[in-house]
Order: structure tokens, then sequence, then C-alpha cells
């Protein structure tokens, strides 16, 4: 069960990474980001009553670490986004992000058979094919000053996930409200202090909206996979949403599929199918 919710948070998150591209064209960052994740916090408080369970302090605690992570990965990701090459940035920040888990459910005492550490192995691979427009031979001319946020998006993505990790079972998603309302008044107040506009156009608003709370559903997704299974496999699963925001691009947008992406969506299969495979 862990693996099948990981794997429907990977394609919950790649949708709403898309619809929040989208919007991003018609707004600032800043704006589709502080939106949407209000958005997503209004749907889970409206579904509390039915999915809290029964969080400590600790819980919540670990959920608004997780928050302040997760803020300081996006403000970080727009930054290297700014200041580099997307082709460069992407890749990076989602390898790295995929790694943090999987090295720190190992450092935890996690135990994984063979076919699943090749498995995920595979699917490091695969991140960084799909990410990477222009192929992995990109990085090689990336600017060492330009990879800096872009790395420090990726841990703090990872650090997110690790930080989810270790809220208890019997909380369910009730973490994930201290994790957005951290996440919520961190992003206005850097949106504040950067001067940027936090309004978005009407047409824009059902996109935004539509990706909140696509990214709180897979947020909750996530967090029950990791309450349930261990995290350097479900970790390395959630990271895999690249996926999805590519073939939503080729299927909506008819962009085209380079050589690199589809041996990364071929590698992405096959690392799911070792990581299923009985230890």
């Amino acid at each position: 069960m862990a693996v099948l919710l990981a794997l429907a948070s990977a394609v919950v998150y790649g949708a709403a990474d898309f619809c929040g591209g989208l919007a991003a064209r018609r707004a600032t960052a800043f704006a589709v980001v502080a939106l949407s994740q209000l958005a997503g916090l209004v749907a889970l408080l409206a579904l509390l009553p039915w999915l809290g369970g029964d969080p400590t302090g600790a819980d919540l605690a670990w959920g608004a670490a997780a928050g302040a992570a997760g803020a300081s990965g996006l403000v970080l990701f727009y930054r290297a986004l700014a200041e580099g090459v997307m082709s460069v940035v992407a890749p990076v920040t989602a390898v790295t992000a995929a790694a943090l888990p999987v090295v720190g459910g190992l450092a935890l005492g996690e135990r994984i058979g063979p076919w699943g550490l090749a498995g995920i192995a595979l699917a490091l691979v695969a991140v960084v094919l799909v990410a990477a427009e222009d192929g992995p031979g990109s990085l090689r001319t990336a600017r060492p000053a330009s990879l800096v946020p872009a790395l420090a998006s990726g841990v703090l993505f990872g650090v997110f996930f690790v930080l989810l990790d270790r809220t208890g079972e019997a909380a369910q998603v009730s973490p994930l409200v201290a994790a957005r309302v951290v996440s919520v008044v961190a992003v206005v107040l850097a949106a504040r202090l950067a001067a940027r506009s936090l309004s978005v156009p009407r047409p824009a608003l059902p996109v935004v909206l539509l990706a909140g709370v696509g990214d709180m559903t897979a947020n909750a997704l996530f967090l029950l996979a990791a309450q349930q299974g261990q995290l350097a496999i479900t970790g390395i699963l959630a990271s895999l949403y690249p996926v999805s925001t590519v073939v939503l691009a080729q299927v909506v947008l008819r962009e085209r599929l380079v050589a690199t992406q589809a041996a990364g969506l071929v590698a992405a299969g096959a690392a799911v199918v070792l990581i299923a495979l009985p230890s």
C-alpha cells in the first residue's frame, strides 16, 4: 500500500506542478505559490474532521519544521531558476531532493533488498533524465555559482520529505496543517520583502486553485505512504513527479519529447518494477 500511495503522490505532485507552471505564465511565481498553498490549506481544513487523526505536539512540530523547509526550498528554487539555466536547475534540484530521503532512510536503519537498491539507483537516473530537457550534458556547462541555490533547494525539498516521515501514523494528515500554515506565512513574507505582487489575474485563478488542491493532495498521499512504509522507498517514488509533468506537457501542450526524457520515462517504469519486487 505504501508503494501505491507514494506513486499516487508522484502523479499528483507532477500534475500540480504542471498547473502551477501554467499559472506562472500569467502571474508572479510568489503569487501562484502563496494562493495555491492557501487553497490547499482550506481544502485540508475542510477534510480534517475525517482525516485528521490524533496528532501529538511532536507531530505538529515535525509538520511545522517541514513547512519551513518546503517554503525555503521554493524561494531558493525560484531564485535558482532566475539566476541559472532551467535545464540545469531542474535536474540538480530533483535528484538532490530524491537522494536525501534515501540517505535519511538508510541512516535511520532501514534495510532494503538488492532489487530495491537497484530500483532506487535507477530511479535517481530517471529523475535526472526526465527533468533535463537539454540532456544531462547541459550539467557539464553549468557554472558552480548557479548550482549552489539549485542544490540548496533540492536539499530543503528532501528535508521536507524526511521531516514528514518523522510523524506518527496515528496523526494521519494533521501535521500538514502546521506545515501549510508555516509555509503560507513564509512565502507571503518573502514576497513582501522582495516587493513582489501577490495578485493573480482572474483567468488564472482556476488553475492556481487546482494546483494548490493537487499539491496538498500529493502531500497527504506522501505522508500516509511515509507513515506506513520505508522512507528510502516512498521518498524516491514520490520524487518521480517530473514524469507526470512531462507526460502532461506532451498531451496538453504538445511539447516535443526529447530522447533523453523518453529514456527517463522508461527508466522510471523499470525502477518502479524493481522497487515493487519482493526483497
